[in-house]
């Protein structure tokens, strides 16, 4: 792809605004998308509602984490949320989730997420590609074996109608799906995430380690891998979408 201006993205952040990682997210999504220059934009899905004029303009639209929001759980703010992400999905601009966003754009497309910290998976852990995934021309150029940074105790446990499976890990078989109808492209990990950032979402987010895993910090520091093919999804993702 021949760039001669930023990539206009559109962030949609379900996020405090008092979240440390709301900048954050924003600083990852932009190492991860090298090297492609990227203008990013935040949408609040908390405070009101998408619209398609909003998405004029747009070249790529992302989603990432939630802070202290669940797309299981939910609340007065969800359903203003989802019906954005159903605009989006309408609109034929490419958008990549990952996951608060693969979690809530699943439920807004007719399929079922739950909350069960049996099957959470905080750090690097090992997936595979399913066959749907080796031959997709984004995810098809990694391992059928690969490793991603996580952080989640939500799980989609039922893919929405029209989605395709990628690709699954020995605890959470719903972990990648792409949707037949639309440029949207959903993943239960973090692509944009690396070891930095993965440290410094546990930091932020403590709780994860009492509530969640049961283990210290330097536990789970101590298996983190880095993990640079699966970022490069999303530079992938860009070719195949926005390419010459």
């Amino acid at each position: 792809m021949t760039v001669t201006q930023p990539l206009r993205c559109l962030l949609l952040q379900v996020r405090d605004p008092d979240d440390p990682m709301s900048g954050h997210e924003i600083a990852s999504f932009e190492r991860a998308l090298a090297p492609y220059p990227v203008l990013i934009t935040i949408f609040d899905l908390l405070d009101r509602l998408l619209t398609p004029g909003e998405l004029e303009g747009a070249d790529l639209v992302l989603m990432g984490g939630s802070g202290a929001y669940s797309a299981a759980t939910g609340g007065p703010w969800l359903a203003t949320a989802l019906d954005s992400l159903r605009t989006v999905h309408a609109s034929g601009v490419p958008a990549f989730a990952s996951c608060w966003g693969f979690q809530a754009m699943a439920v807004a497309m007719g399929g079922e997420v739950a909350n069960d910290r049996s099957r959470s998976e905080i750090g690097t852990h090992a997936l595979h590609l399913t066959p749907a995934g080796r031959d997709d021309p984004v995810f098809g150029h990694l391992d059928p074996h690969f490793k991603a940074q996580m952080g989640h105790e939500d799980l989609v446990t039922t893919l929405p109608p029209r989605a395709t499976l990628l690709a699954s890990s020995g605890r959470v078989a719903n972990q990648a799906y792409r949707f037949e109808d639309a440029p949207v492209y959903c993943t239960q990990f973090h692509p944009e995430l690396d070891i930095a950032g993965i440290k410094a979402r546990l930091s932020a987010y403590p709780r994860y380690l009492t509530e969640v895993t049961g283990e210290t910090y330097e536990e789970i520091v101590a298996r983190l891998e880095e993990t640079p093919e699966t970022t490069r999804l999303l530079s992938r993702f860009v070719e195949v979408f926005l390419g010459d």
